[in-house]
């Protein structure tokens, strides 16, 4: 069974708003993850989205292309990403990780091996960003009973009857796409994803996570007012990319940007 409901049902209860942070596994190099991944805990997340690197990234802006490239060129594939998975657990059991990325890997890998060696490294979740959701009950039936959850992404664009076959085989939490456009955009509209928000929740008792945009404590707050948690990434890439040539600095800066922004959503839960 998946940490990942009971981690947030405790979030809620405190009652605080669930802080997700993204990284690209391998970015700069694999030898740094694990490291970075821990800096993520203590700089206060909840959730750790750990992306896949795949050579076409097609939702992703420049920033997390960039991550791509410089993880596959260091060397980094699936089976050293879940090896990562699995020297993380070593030190910490409790924070839940979810592996985002593309489906081709994982149909090259089959479904049902990439579920039990996911599982068995000690991942929580996974996010299949072209997982279109007619395709999921061919894939949904193999993670469930793997004990993983299938999180999906909803858009502002996402129909009402989308909406609900979404919600029917999600679980964990679903992320809904602030903005038009890949990761990394800009133009934040928080009162257009409140009312996308109380769309959704018509239809999913699921906690609703926030993510593209969110860029910095104050945008980190404003999502928080209306959603169950943000996710935050191209904030975090960026640091990567700016310092990959002196990587020893990285887990500092990602853990002091992430705290900021810890600070600013349990200022709005208080």
């Amino acid at each position: 069974m998946s940490t990942l409901s009971p981690r947030l049902a405790a979030v809620f209860a405190q009652p605080r708003k669930a802080l997700i942070p993204f990284i690209t596994a391998g970015d700069p190099a694999p030898s740094h993850t694990v490291g970075l991944m821990h800096a993520l805990v203590a700089g206060g997340a909840d959730v750790i989205e750990l992306g896949m690197p795949f050579s076409d990234p097609m939702a992703d802006g420049p920033t997390i292309q960039l991550a791509c490239e410089r993880s596959l060129a260091a060397g980094t594939t699936l089976t050293r990403i879940l090896e990562l998975v699995a020297d993380f657990r070593r030190d910490n059991q409790t924070t839940p990780v979810v592996l985002m990325g593309y489906l081709n890997p994982i149909e090259r890998r089959g479904s049902a091996a990439f579920a039990a060696q996911a599982k068995a490294a000690g991942v929580d979740g996974v996010l299949i960003v072209d997982l279109a959701v007619e395709e999921a009950p061919d894939f949904a039936p193999v993670f469930r009973s793997a004990g993983l959850d299938l999180i999906f992404l909803i858009a502002p664009t996402s129909t009402p009857s989308r909406i609900a076959a979404v919600a029917r085989e999600a679980s964990g939490y679903l992320y809904y796409v602030s903005l038009k456009g890949v990761t990394g955009s800009a133009a934040l509209d928080v009162d257009s994803v409140a009312t996308k928000l109380a769309e959704i929740r018509q239809h999913t008792a699921l906690p609703v996570a926030v993510g593209f945009g969110i860029r910095d404590a104050a945008s980190a707050a404003a999502v928080a007012r209306v959603a169950d948690g943000v996710v935050v990434g191209s904030a975090l890439v960026s640091e990567v990319e700016k310092h990959q040539s002196t990587p020893a600095v990285l887990p500092d800066l990602l853990r002091d940007k992430l705290q900021a922004m810890r600070t600013a959503l349990d200022g709005v839960s208080a």
